[in-house]
C-alpha cells in the first residue's frame, strides 16, 4: 500500500502539477494506445515536454517585458492595459490562476483532455447529437482551455472545493463548444471551398456563421440582391505594400511598436529610469545614458521575439499532443469532417478579402480603443495580431463570398468594435486584465462573456441553460434541412443537386 501511495504522490507532485510533464504523459499515453513504435513514442513525448518548456520561456519573457509598461500605466494613470491576443491570454492564466484561485495551470491541461474526449463522443454519436466536426486545432484548444478554466472558476466559485465536479462541468461546456462551434462552420466552409471537406476549429466559429448569415441576408442574394450586382473584393486592384501585413512576425512588431511606443512616450522617460520604482515593480530600470527612442523600439520588438518563442513552443508540443489522439478519433467518427485552423480557408475565395477584412477590423479596433480612452475605461485594450488579423480576415473572406465588398468591409469593422468592447468588459470583470492579457477573439468577446454572466448570476441553473443552448444549435440547424444536413459532409456534389431542387421548389 505504501508503494502505491508513493507512486501516486510522485505522479501528483512531479507530473500532474507540472504542466510540461503532464503534456508529456498525455502524449505518451496517446501514442501507446495507438501502438506506435517505442522510439516514435519516446521522441514524441520528449518533443511535447520540451515544447511546453519553450512555451514557458516565451511566456516568462512576455511577462518581464510587459511588466514596466503595466506598472507605468497603473502608477501614472491608474489604468490596466490588456493585450487581446490568445497567447497573451494564455500567459495571463499561467501567471495569475494560482494567485487568484489557488489552482495550478496543469488542471487546465486536464480540462483540455477531458473536453476533447467530450468532443469525440459528441461527434461519434452524431446521428443523435447532430455534431459533424472534430476540433483538431491543438494550439487553439490549449488557449481556450486556459481561458475557459479561468472564466468558469470565476463564474462558479462554489466548484473550487470540488475538483471532480469542476472538471465535469468545465469539460461538458468546453467540449460542447468545440463540437457545436466548429459544426456551425461546416456549411460556410463547404460553400466557400466547393466541398473541400473541412470545418473551422478556431476562436471565431460563431462569428463565422453570424457573418455568413448577415452577409447573405443584408448584402447578398437572400436579401433580394441580384448575383451580378454583388461586387466582390477580387474585382479590385490591391497595392503591393499590403502584403507586409501577411507576415505574422512583421505585423506583430509593427503593431506592438505603434501601440506600446505611444504608451511608453505618454508614460515618459523618467518612469523607466527611476530605480526605486523599478525595484518596487520588479523590473530592470533603463540606464540614464540610454537613448529613450531606441529603448522603445527595442522593447516593442522584443514582444514579437517572445511571442515567436511562445508560438514555437505551442506548435512543438501541440503537434505531438494532437497526433497522439488523432489516429484513434479518425477510426471512430463517420459522417464527420475535421475542424482545422482558420488560415486553411485563405487559399479559397478572393485572396484580397483576407487583407480587406483585416484592415476593416483593425479600423474598428482602433476606434473602439480611442472610445475606451475617451470614456475613461479602467481597462485599456491593446491590439494583438492574432485577433485583428485571423478573426477579421476569416470573417471578411466569408462575408465577401456571400455579400461582396460592402459585407467584407462593414462586418469585420463591427467585429473589431466588438472585440475591443467585449474584451474590455470581460477581461476587466473577471480580473484577467490585471495580468496583461485576454484571449480577445470574437467568440470570447461575445459568446463566452454571455455564458459567464449566465453562470455567475444563475449558478447551476445557468450551467443548464448554457448546456441547453449549445446542444440545441445543431438540432435546430438539422431540422432546417434534414436531408441535406449530413449530405453536405458525405457527398458534396449530391448536396448541390439537393440544393437546386430545394431552391426550385
Amino acid at each position: 500500500m505504501n508503494i502505491l501511495y508513493s507512486i501516486w504522490d510522485f505522479f501528483a507532485t512531479y507530473i500532474l502539477r507540472n504542466a510540461p510533464y503532464m503534456v508529456g504523459f498525455l502524449t505518451l499515453l496517446g501514442y501507446a494506445l495507438m501502438g506506435k513504435k517505442w522510439y516514435d513514442t519516446l521522441g514524441g513525448t520528449i518533443k511535447a515536454i520540451v515544447g511546453f518548456q519553450i512555451l514557458n520561456a516565451g511566456s516568462s519573457g512576455l511577462v518581464s517585458n510587459f511588466r514596466p509598461i503595466l506598472a507605468g500605466l497603473k502608477e501614472r494613470f491608474n489604468l490596466t492595459a490588456c493585450v487581446i491576443d490568445p497567447y497573451y491570454g494564455q500567459n495571463a492564466v499561467t501567471a495569475g490562476v494560482e494567485e487568484v484561485f489557488g489552482k495550478g495551470f496543469s488542471q487546465a491541461l486536464t480540462l483540455l483532455l477531458i473536453a476533447f474526449l467530450v468532443n469525440i463522443l459528441l461527434v461519434r454519436f452524431n446521428k443523435l447529437t447532430k455534431c459533424r466536426s472534430l476540433f483538431t486545432t491543438g494550439h487553439v484548444q490549449v488557449q481556450q482551455a486556459a481561458t475557459a478554466y479561468w472564466l468558469i472558476m470565476f463564474a462558479l466559485p462554489s466548484l473550487l472545493n470540488n475538483d471532480v465536479a469542476m472538471m465535469a462541468v468545465m469539460s461538458i461546456i468546453l467540449g460542447a463548444y468545440w463540437a457545436v462551434g466548429s459544426n456551425l462552420t461546416v456549411k460556410p466552409m463547404q460553400e466557400l471551398t466547393e466541398g473541400a471537406g473541412f470545418a473551422i476549429a478556431h476562436q471565431q466559429m460563431f462569428g463565422i456563421r453570424l457573418a455568413y448569415i448577415v452577409a447573405d441576408k443584408v448584402f447578398g442574394t437572400n436579401g433580394g440582391k441580384r448575383k451580378k450586382d454583388i461586387k466582390k473584393v477580387g474585382e479590385m486592384e490591391m497595392p503591393g505594400f499590403f502584403s507586409i501585413f501577411n507576415e505574422n512576425m512583421v505585423c506583430t512588431a509593427i503593431l506592438m511598436t505603434i501601440f506600446f511606443g505611444a504608451i511608453m512616450l505618454v508614460i515618459g522617460r523618467e518612469f523607466f529610469v527611476d530605480a526605486d520604482i523599478a525595484a518596487a515593480y520588479g523590473f530592470a530600470p533603463m540606464a540614464e545614458t540610454y537613448n529613450f527612442g531606441f529603448y522603445i523600439i527595442d522593447t516593442s520588438l522584443k514582444f514579437a521575439v517572445y511571442l515567436a518563442i511562445l508560438q514555437l513552443g505551442v506548435r512543438t508540443f501541440v503537434t505531438e499532443l494532437t497526433a497522439s489522439f488523432q489516429g484513434i478519433a479518425d477510426k471512430l467518427l463517420p459522417s464527420s469532417v475535421p475542424g482545422v485552423d482558420c488560415a486553411v480557408c485563405y487559399g479559397f475565395g478572393d485572396s484580397n478579402a483576407v487583407t480587406f477584412g483585416f484592415l476593416a477590423g483593425l479600423t474598428g479596433q482602433i476606434i473602439a480603443i480611442v472610445a475606451l480612452i475617451v470614456m475613461g475605461s479602467p481597462t485599456i485594450i491593446i491590439c494583438g495580431f492574432v485577433p485583428v488579423f485571423f478573426d477579421n480576415a476569416t470573417i471578411g473572406l466569408v462575408a465577401n463570398e456571400k455579400g461582396g465588398l460592402k459585407a467584407c468591409l462593414i462586418i469585420p469593422f463591427f467585429s473589431g468594435l466588438i472585440q475591443v468592447f467585449g474584451a474590455a468588459f470581460i477581461a476587466g470583470w473577471v480580473g484577467m486584465a490585471d495580468y496583461g492579457g485576454y484571449l480577445g477573439m470574437f467568440d470570447w468577446d461575445t459568446v463566452w462573456p454571455l455564458f459567464t454572466v449566465i453562470m455567475r448570476y444563475l449558478g447551476y441553473v445557468g450551467i443548464a441553460i448554457v448546456v441547453v443552448i449549445l446542444f440545441a444549435l445543431p438540432q435546430i440547424e438539422y431540422r432546417m434541412d434534414p436531408e441535406g444536413y449530413f449530405l453536405i459532409t458525405e457527398d458534396y456534389d449530391a448536396y448541390l443537386e439537393h440544393e437546386k431542387k430545394r431552391n426550385a421548389a
